[in-house]
């Protein structure tokens, strides 16, 4: 689907990715077309998938959890159906931001985020520990946030990888 993405799409991508809530006319505005070829593209962006959504990003600091942790996890099982039953236990953890298999010395490597030490303690112990197979984990905590925006905009040289 990548290579279908011109750069009219692009420049839309790059827009929204940055201002979710930009009205069509100053997309259209933007990017440099009418108001009805925008309104076109976009929604063949969100049928075919390439946007998935629209949501309100919080800051996370302001709403008390600013303590953040990644977690190596070891699984004692990594069978199709142990990584299933990891996988479904692991996204109901609202504290688990991100969760992602890795291929290395452990399983996966979970983004955590709690309002300080004793709440992450709660979550390693109640939640994180008794999670489908898992066999041990390794804590590591964040200092400080250097970069954490998301999904960057496109730009035309990363449309080739």
């Amino acid at each position: 689907m990548i290579e279908e993405l011109d750069s009219f799409d692009r420049k839309i991508l790059d827009v929204l990715a940055v201002e979710g809530r930009v009205s069509v006319t100053e997309l259209s505005r933007r990017i440099g077309l009418s108001k009805s070829p925008t309104q076109a593209r976009l929604k063949r962006l969100e049928d075919s998938g390439i946007i998935r959504g629209y949501r309100a990003l919080f800051d996370p600091i302001r709403l008390g959890r600013d303590h953040v942790a990644f977690v190596e996890v070891k699984l004692s099982d990594t069978r199709e159906t142990a990584l299933a039953a990891f996988n479904a236990a692991a996204m109901r953890v609202s504290e688990v931001e991100q969760c992602h298999l890795i291929a290395g010395d452990f399983d996966y490597l979970l983004k955590v985020r709690t309002s300080g030490m004793m709440g992450y303690r709660a979550v390693l112990a109640e939640k994180i520990s008794t999670l489908p197979h898992v066999a041990n984990t390794s804590t590591y905590v964040a200092m400080q946030a250097v970069k954490e925006e998301g999904l960057s905009p496109l730009a035309p040289r990363d449309m080739s990888a």
